[in-house]
């Protein structure tokens, strides 16, 4: 089943006379459950194209379609709802909410929603991410690993169809990082989320079942590297 199309999408920015396109065309497809690695080098633009899959950017042409909705034909009001129920974004640097406590950064969308999280939910969840006895403690009480781990429950909370991670482990040791991998595939193999993972470590992409390499804002390979969703 098909979650994700990709129709020829285009981003460009100006610097000076100059015009980059971050975005060359690109067009591909996802299939719901599927564990696709984003790869290239800086400034190759795949950063770029997951944060227009992400509903963060508008594209300058194209079209995304997520789970069949067209995003960026919807006014920012609708958009926002939908990226907050069917759109999961992990980043790099967490951006957890300082004042906030574990339980409340990971409900916070919940929250956002006007809805309430079951107490079960959140107590699963914590224990998911392995942060039993953290749950009233700020960021800055917990490694960087935790933080990890409460922005990607924050992500899971709402059982997005999608859930997008740019460098997750970027800031992380190698211990640590794989234990992110694990939890994030473990997500994706359990609840049949679509993992979508920006990264550079190459032993993170050969865990996907896909990798699409980008170049020059252009898609260079698309290889199937397990092929259960073809």
């Amino acid at each position: 089943m098909e979650i994700l199309r990709v129709e020829n999408l285009v981003k460009e920015y100006k610097t000076g006379e100059n015009v980059v396109k971050a975005v060359d065309n690109v067009s591909f497809t996802v299939q719901k459950g599927e564990f696709v690695a984003i790869i290239g080098a800086s400034g190759s633009g795949k950063s770029t194209l997951l944060h227009l899959i992400g509903g963060v950017d508008k594209p300058d042409g194209g079209k995304i379609y997520v789970d069949g909705v067209d995003l960026y034909s919807q006014n920012n009001e609708k958009l926002a709802i939908f990226r907050r129920r069917e759109i999961g974004l992990i980043y790099q640097f967490y951006n957890l909410i300082p004042v906030l406590t574990v339980s409340e950064n990971i409900t916070l969308p919940l929250l956002m929603d006007n809805r309430k999280s079951p107490k079960a939910e959140l107590e699963k969840m914590i224990e998911m991410l392995d942060l039993q006895g953290k749950e009233n403690q700020l960021p800055n009480q917990l490694s960087g690993g935790q933080q990890q781990r409460v922005a990607i429950g924050r992500c899971l909370i709402t059982s997005p169809a999608i859930v997008l991670a740019d460098e997750p482990t970027g800031n992380l040791d190698s211990k640590t990082s794989s234990g992110i991998i694990n939890l994030l595939k473990t997500s994706n193999r359990k609840f049949n989320q679509t993992l979508i993972i920006v990264t550079h470590d190459k032993n993170i992409a050969e865990q996907a079942d896909r990798i699409i390499e980008i170049s020059d804002g252009k898609i260079l390979r698309d290889e199937v590297i397990k092929n259960e969703y073809i």
